[in-house]
């Protein structure tokens, strides 16, 4: 079952691209976007991470701040390779046996492929929007500032 808007997402606890550990908790009360992908590398996830970079400026200035997390299911190193490659300046996070993945409900497609999934989650950690973005991450990012916006985030 896919989490769905107005669900509350649990909390959960994964390593990031640093080996440091991160807690949905750690940032309650604030808003966030927490993001699904497939794999570091891949040409669709490459853009779609590529885009939250491009806005993450804009992100943080809104009023409230967000923040943004991303999640695949590679290893610590492979996300601390990703990182540095593209320069991103958010947290990737690994969820290898997909736990947090299956919490959220992000499917997998023909059974192999996950699903590039985004979650909008309010200070409370309720689901504000939800947004598969298979094959249009540019589309996608725009659509989650233009529903920031519809939220009151300024």
């Amino acid at each position: 079952m896919t989490l769905k808007v107005g669900e509350k997402a649990q909390d959960f606890e994964l390593e990031t691209s640093e080996g440091d550990v991160f807690r949905l908790s750690d940032l309650e009360n604030e808003w966030k976007i927490v993001f699904f992908y497939a794999k570091s590398g891949s040409p669709t996830c490459k853009r779609g991470c590529l885009n939250f970079k491009e806005q993450y400026d804009l992100f943080r200035s809104l009023t409230p701040p967000v923040e943004v997390i991303g999640i695949s299911q590679d290893s610590v190193n492979q996300h601390m390779e990703f990182k540095k490659e593209l320069g991103l300046p958010f947290a990737l996070l690994s969820d290898p046996d997909r736990k947090v993945a299956e919490q959220f409900g992000v499917p997998v497609h023909l059974g192999v492929f996950p699903a590039k999934s985004s979650y909008v989650l309010g200070p409370d950690n309720t689901v504000r929007h939800v947004y598969d973005w298979l094959f249009r991450p540019r589309k996608h990012v725009a659509k989650i500032i233009s529903a920031l916006s519809e939220s009151g985030v300024e």
